[in-house]
């Protein structure tokens, strides 16, 4: 499985359901579930992102199928990073 870092900023709608965090998290997961992937942790975060997430998923068609499904929903935007673990950088750099 490929590893993804999501970085999500909430929508108008989403910050003023701020206090529906728990029940949006676990629909996310169901979501990623849904579609083969799994989120594997979030975090709430300061700054210019307010939530990233940590999401494996077969393939980035399956990834970009979960995010945006999870979009559909209003609360989220996202911008979305494939992530290299240290073993798969190690096998691209050998590589090359």
């Amino acid at each position: 499985m490929a590893t993804y870092i999501v970085l999500g900023k909430w929508t108008q709608q989403g910050s003023q359901g701020a206090t529906e965090g728990v029940k949006r998290r676990q629909a996310a997961k169901e979501v990623a579930k849904s579609f083969g992937g799994e989120i594997k942790q979030t975090y709430l975060t300061m700054g210019q992102y307010d939530i990233v997430a940590i999401v494996e998923a077969h393939d980035d068609e399956a990834l970009a199928k979960i995010a945006l499904k999870i979009g559909s929903f209003g609360n989220l935007s996202t911008q979305t990073l494939r992530a290299f673990d240290e073993f798969e950088t190690d096998q691209l750099l050998a590589s090359i």
